[in-house]
């Protein structure tokens, strides 16, 4: 397995665990505000991590380098969380995971050209209804616990637009991923991303002192914790890497495979439902991943 390969699984890894630690402190924090924090003690370490590299982005960089920032973290945080307050969480979840590698796609053939073969198609296909598959019972479940809600729809549009918002950013950030070093652009982006979330946290959601020392406590604290450490700090850093060396969308092919480790996680810590549904799923997302990776 060459480096490249095992930091994809590294980053499959983690990223798929973050979901059972965002579960858990959200419960007790809000949303948007839970994501900015995480944003801002991620940037902070970063820019001590870059060291003296933090100055090393050319000029002609910085009005990319705000842009992705502001469409990977800050636009598409905002449209997720607020669309999945309004749409079943199982739906929210499949058009989230859905079109992450869909979009990359697209966004590649349209900003960079570039082609669209047979074994990327049968990927996407693959991996699609393997996530129907996953989620099914969970999608079932959330359709009948949010029936009534009249933004549903507008929840479902939302996630997906912030979703588009991601990729089309990860395909802008590609060329400049290439010209400074990949921990100079991740604290860059993690910090300008910081920056809106927070504006958009206290703008939107009632963010008060209780949520403060919510944070510092049990269970939210180590929860933090794992998503500054593992999500932001090893997961982003290995996906710019992986975007400047692989492109969008085999780098977004965690789409098919984190989901599977998410939903262990909850099987394994929260006792969540997992049935034959699920296993066939999870196999045809592994699948669907190797499709794309293989030499």
């Amino acid at each position: 397995m060459n480096r490249n390969a095992l930091l994809f699984a590294v980053m499959c890894l983690v990223w798929g665990l973050t979901f059972l630690p965002v579960k858990i402190a959200t419960g007790h924090v809000p949303p948007v505000f839970l994501a900015s924090l995480r944003f801002a003690l991620a940037g902070v370490v970063l820019v001590a991590w870059a060291g003296r590299d933090i100055l090393k982005v050319p000029a002609q960089a910085w009005p990319r380098l705000v842009v992705t920032a502001l469409l990977v973290n800050a636009g598409n945080y905002s449209f997720m969380f607020w669309g999945a307050a309004h749409a079943p969480s199982g739906l929210a979840a499949i058009v989230n995971m859905v079109t992450i590698p869909i979009y990359s796609l697209l966004a590649s053939r349209v900003i960079e050209g570039g082609r669209i073969g047979y074994s990327q198609i049968a990927a996407i296909a693959l991996g699609t209804a393997g996530l129907g598959f996953l989620f099914a019972t969970r999608a079932a479940g959330g359709l009948e616990a949010s029936k009534g809600d009249p933004l549903e729809l507008w929840g479902l549009a939302s996630v997906a637009f912030g979703t588009l918002l991601y990729c089309v950013g990860a395909v802008l950030a590609r060329p400049i991923a290439a010209i400074m070093p990949t921990l100079t652009l991740a604290a860059w982006q993690t910090v300008f991303g910081a920056v809106a979330l927070a504006v958009v946290a206290l703008a939107i959601e009632p963010v008060g002192a209780a949520d403060f020392r919510a944070v510092v406590s049990w269970p939210v604290l180590p929860a933090v914790l794992f998503l500054v450490v593992a999500g932001s700090l090893m997961g982003f850093t290995i996906y710019l890497r992986l975007l400047r060396d692989w492109g969008a969308f085999r780098a977004g092919l965690y789409a098919f495979v984190s989901p599977v480790i998410a939903v262990a996680a909850g099987v394994a810590v929260l006792g969540e439902p997992f049935g034959w549904a699920e296993a066939v799923g999870a196999l045809m997302m592994f699948g669907a991943a190797a499709i794309v990776l293989r030499r």
